[in-house]
């Protein structure tokens, strides 16, 4: 009996319950769309860190940045040339230098592996390489004429002529490249990216001249697995070629680590310290151990590093984190009122009805019961409706894809600082030695994608604004009298 008279009134009453429907439609598809919007944007600034942390890494320890003094003279980079008495010889030198200036003993990796919290913690050293090759060309000397004397003192040639042309014509280019811990694989900026072509290193390559190249700086380069890139006068085998997920590689090439600090005359150097947690809910306790226990060192996590995110990829996280949450929970309270005002209005319209039934034996229950199916069901069919557009909107985000940009500040010797930035990065700004590190810039697309738990969510409001909108009318309905009905009847 319940459900025939349940699926007559809402035959009946069709346009009123789709109406209700609409409302909590347009209210749950909403929350779907700002949810799937923020699960993109979360994605999309993992993507960020990424490119700078590696896949799996929770934090990084780096060398405590020194103040500025003047023995940072000594370390800016020079170049000696010889002068050659060929006019068509080329000159090149390869500077190496350590990224920011600033390292750790290898002994740190050790100590950071050992605090409380951390599950495995890996070195690397980041290096910038400078080379500048090119050729000197000596000038021509022309005699002025009648100046074959020479002056005061009996010299010839002196004063009585002048060089023309002449000069030097130097190229100057920058790469990066990072010292890898070939031991271990799974943490690193290098987990950033695919093998795209050929393999990764081997356990076995410590001090092997081989190196990983990212296949933007590959193409750039047109360098290809066996072939041999120079670095600093070694020649290195390219055994693989990487893709960075994100698009931005930490580095134009990656090699051993010993190897790394063989060219930059870092013996059991690194300049960073990459940490995994063994529990991402104590990130913040084991930064806090590490900072304690291990002096001159300073600790960057993921959630600093995302404080450094700006452009309008951080706009766009805090309109949809913000403005869209609270947006979406607005919309929802004034889809429920207006579910429940417009079941109560229609209990009003049915007065007769329902004192009819009460007269015929209905108790107050029953007839509570039945405003409130009806609701219910109006509520499954608003949130069928907005799950079905909720999941069409995130789609329809998803296939545009729009555009965000990322810009990274500075972040002082810290995560990252060095990894891919050239000479900019080096020489930080003004080109002083130590500096901090250059900005960069990333673009990511973004997308919507929806979760079951998102799903899930849709259902429950979608639940619960029925059982609201039931609730106003049950409440009234169980409150009218028999009497009611006959003062009604015409």
């Amino acid at each position: 009996m319940f459900f025939i008279y349940l699926r007559r009134e809402l035959r009946r009453r069709r346009k009123a319950a789709l109406v209700v429907a609409s409302g909590l439609a347009l209210g749950i598809a909403l929350v779907i769309v700002v949810s799937s919007v923020s699960a993109g944007m979360s994605q999309a600034q993992d993507k960020v860190l990424q490119s700078l942390y590696g896949l799996g890494t929770d934090m990084t320890v780096t060398k405590a940045a020194a103040p500025p003094g003047d023995g940072d003279t000594a370390r800016r980079p020079r170049f000696e040339f010889d002068a050659k008495g060929d006019d068509d010889a080329a000159q090149s030198t390869d500077r190496v230098l350590v990224q920011g200036f600033q390292t750790l003993a290898s002994s740190a990796v050790t100590e950071v592996g050992g605090q409380k919290g951390v599950a495995e913690a890996v070195g690397g050293l980041s290096l910038n390489v400078l080379k500048v090759d090119g050729q000197f060309k000596r000038g021509e000397f022309t005699p002025r004429e009648g100046g074959g004397k020479g002056g005061p003192g009996g010299g010839t040639g002196g004063a009585g002529g002048e060089v023309t042309g002449g000069g030097a014509a130097f190229d100057v280019n920058s790469y990066s490249v990072y010292g890898t811990d070939v031991g271990a694989p799974a943490l690193g900026p290098l987990t950033s990216s695919r093998i795209t072509s050929g393999r990764t290193f081997k356990a076995t390559e410590t001090d092997a001249a081989v190196a990983v190249v990212d296949s933007a700086y590959a193409k750039e380069k047109s360098l290809a697995v066996d072939k041999t890139v120079t670095i600093s006068g070694t020649k290195f085998t390219v055994v693989g070629v990487a893709t960075a997920d994100s698009g931005d590689a930490a580095a134009n090439l990656y090699i051993p680590l010993k190897r790394a600090q063989t060219l930059a005359d870092s013996k059991d150097k690194v300049t960073t310290v990459y940490v995994k947690a063994a529990d991402s809910q104590q990130i913040d306790s084991v930064k806090s151990a590490i900072q304690q226990n291990i002096a001159g060192t300073t600790v960057t996590t993921s959630a600093d590093l995302a404080d450094t995110v700006s452009g309008s990829l951080s706009t766009a996280a805090d309109l949809a984190s913000n403005v869209g949450t609270w947006l979406s929970v607005a919309v929802l309270i004034a889809a429920f009122l207006v579910a429940g005002l417009l079941t109560s209005s229609a209990v009003s319209r049915r007065v007769r009805e329902f004192g009819t039934l009460k007269a015929l034996g209905w108790k107050s229950g029953r007839v509570t019961r039945q405003v409130v199916g009806e609701a219910l069901v109006n509520g499954l069919l608003g949130g069928a409706l907005g799950i079905a557009l909720g999941v069409g909107g995130a789609y329809l985000v998803t296939a545009v894809s729009p555009t965000l940009t990322a810009q990274l500040g500075a972040t002082g010797g810290g995560a990252g600082g060095g990894l891919g930035g050239g000479l900019a990065r080096a020489m930080g700004p003004g080109g002083g030695p130590g500096g901090q590190g250059a900005s960069k810039a990333l673009d990511i697309a973004l997308t919507a994608p929806v979760s079951v738990a998102t799903i899930g969510v849709a259902v429950a409001l979608a639940v619960g604004g029925g059982l609201i909108a039931g609730g106003f009318g049950g409440w009234r309905a169980s409150r009218l009298r028999p009497a009611d009905a006959l003062r009604r009847v015409e």
